[in-house]
């Protein structure tokens, strides 16, 4: 079922009932479809251990803080203190 915006704002608590009952309802603006009113349901499903094992890398020094980092927080902007070649 397709319905314009103004009607889904209109009709909305109708509309939801509706998608409780299981209809999933499009609403379009313009004629066009842009967005789909669905009953909400929580995955129940099992979670597994281990689903990405080998879809991921991580470097070995991701938990060490580059030191240009570090100085560029504590105002170190890596020239001489004497500010030559400022």
């Amino acid at each position: 079922m397709l319905v314009n915006i103004h009607q889904a704002k209109t009709h909305l608590s109708r509309l939801v009932d509706r998608a409780l009952a299981g209809e999933s309802i499009v609403i379009g603006r313009s004629g066009h479809p842009v967005a789909r009113l669905v009953a909400y349901s929580e995955d129940q499903s099992p979670r597994s251990a281990g689903a990405l094992r080998g879809a991921l890398w991580v470097s070995p020094d991701f938990d060490e803080t580059p030191s240009w980092l570090v100085g560029a927080f504590e105002g170190d902007d890596g020239l001489p203190e004497d500010g030559a070649g400022r």
